[in-house]
């Protein structure tokens, strides 16, 4: 296994830094893209790495600085970006081949967001192609291994942008969380990772998997990171019709006002069969870290949440069977030439898109069609209204929950993969949240009984950052070392 790297180099210190002309941007990247030639051989975080343009952009914030400006709260941050992200004129592969060749003729509003808070685009990262998977295994380009041991996977589908945190070649990783795909790398590779409410960051630019789940978010080495990067890439979008029409309150300022008075429920339910029993336990020490801390700490029932994983395996792959309908070898990328246009379509679907996409597609264009759609869609939307119904009574009880993230620590590389259902289980935690639209964020808290990383997961009602992230500082700051 190889050896934490010790202290991070954190967002929030590199910006103040960057910003006082104590370090200069290009002095940062230099550092990280020294980490990049050391270990990307032997992680493969990274799908492209952007070193030559990343020097330009550290360069002029360099200048700004020198000029007497400020660059911005990310001043001089290097930012990996999950390659289902749209960068102009940069190719965005979202892990497939069906993709090959496709440069966007747009930013994502989270990457201009981004860029005009000073920060600097290292490269794009590897994933579960289309984020359909738990382990960065079903990428097109290869497998990322986990930092800590490579052995073991980074978890999914953001593994790219989680590992190349864990790793030290990136300050900041943004992903996206369609079911768990933050939070149980985030928990995999030891770092913190938010999945905030849905409609609090534009998904303008993120292509597409499950429109009704899918959300961005940030892979940070610390709270306080996480709640730096939310308040640059949140809040309102014209450019996307489910985004909150409000302003981000702010979250860093309150981030040290602790846990007193706050009522949080450790989630029965997910604590149950299939939670590895050392999870469990730094679950439960968690618990009694945020009970010292002064919360008042007892027993949440959401009964629903058992149901998540059956009714998310219908919807999402329900959508993505329509999403993923615009890949036909005329407008996107791979076309591979036949007689005939249906012919032509065929083959370049057949040809571009991976295994577990493919199953996925076919799932959902089944739950979709006449005479089966009430039996399967229909009750799976039924069984999601259940879910928000009993976080809604748990909430009048609590005003958090708390839950292991991941159900295990990291697993070998190839241990799951010819077994989709197994793999499908690692979400089973996570899944509920992106149901509800709510948020959720994985602290790291110590490790199991094979040294790895363990993460532990608070949950919240829509709009609950600011007390999600100062549990999850308490929790930081309480973690076992």
């Amino acid at each position: 296994m190889a050896p934490d790297t010790g202290s991070p180099d954190t967002a929030v210190s590199i910006a103040e830094d960057v910003r006082s002309g104590a370090r200069s941007a290009r002095s940062v990247l230099d550092a990280h893209l020294a980490a990049i030639d050391d270990r990307e051989g032997e992680i493969h975080a990274f799908n492209l790495v952007l070193a030559d343009e990343a020097r330009a952009a550290a360069d002029a914030i360099d200048a700004r600085v020198a000029a007497g400006e400020d660059p911005g709260p990310l001043a001089g941050v290097p930012v990996a970006l999950k390659d289902n992200l749209c960068t102009r004129g940069i190719p965005t592969t979202c892990s497939s081949k069906i993709l090959e060749g496709w440069q966007p003729p747009y930013d994502a509003t989270v990457v201009t967001r981004l860029t005009e808070a000073g920060a600097v685009l290292v490269g794009k990262t590897n994933l579960d192609e289309f984020a359909m998977g738990s382990s960065t295994e079903n990428s097109a380009f290869g497998p990322t291994r986990n930092p800590r041991d490579t052995s073991r996977v980074p978890g999914g589908s953001s593994g790219g942008s989680t590992a190349a945190v864990a790793a030290g070649f990136a300050a900041v990783g943004l992903g996206s969380d369609t079911g768990g795909s933050i939070r149980q790398p985030a928990a995999l590779c030891g770092v913190v990772g938010l999945k905030p409410t849905y409609g609090l960051v534009s998904r303008y630019g993120l292509v597409a998997f499950a429109s009704s789940l899918d959300q961005i978010g940030p892979l940070t080495h610390t709270v306080a990171d996480a709640a730096r990067v939310l308040e640059v890439i949140g809040g309102h979008d014209a450019m996307d019709s489910t985004s909150i029409p409000q302003a981000l309150p702010p979250i860093s300022a309150t981030l040290g006002d602790g846990v007193a008075g706050l009522r949080i429920g450790l989630v029965s339910e997910l604590m149950g069969e299939g939670i590895a029993p050392d999870v469990a336990a730094r679950v439960r020490q968690a618990a009694e870290a945020l009970e010292a801390a002064g919360a008042t700490v007892g027993e949440a029932t959401v009964p629903a949440v058992t149901y998540g994983l059956s009714a998310y395996y219908l919807i999402a792959p329900a959508e993505a069977s329509s999403n993923l309908s615009r890949y036909d070898g005329v407008r996107y990328g791979l076309r591979v030439e036949a007689p005939t246009t249906a012919e032509m379509n065929l083959a370049s679907r057949t040809a571009g898109f991976g295994a577990e996409v493919k199953r996925r597609i076919m799932l959902g264009t089944y739950a979709l069609s006449a005479g089966y759609y009430d039996a399967y869609y229909g009750k799976a939307q039924k069984v999601r209204t259940l879910i928000l119904r009993d976080f809604a009574a748990a909430y009048e009880q609590f005003d958090l929950l708390l839950s292991p993230t991941s159900p295990t620590t990291a697993f070998p590389l190839g241990e799951k993969v010819s077994d989709p259902l197994t793999m499908y289980l690692n979400d089973i935690c996570t899944i509920p949240s992106n149901l509800a639209g709510h948020p959720a964020v994985s602290v790291p808290f110590g490790s199991g009984d094979d040294g790895l990383p363990v993460g532990v997961q608070l949950l919240g009602p829509a709009l609950s950052e600011g007390p999600l992230l100062r549990a999850a500082a308490v929790l930081e700051e309480g973690a076992p070392r």
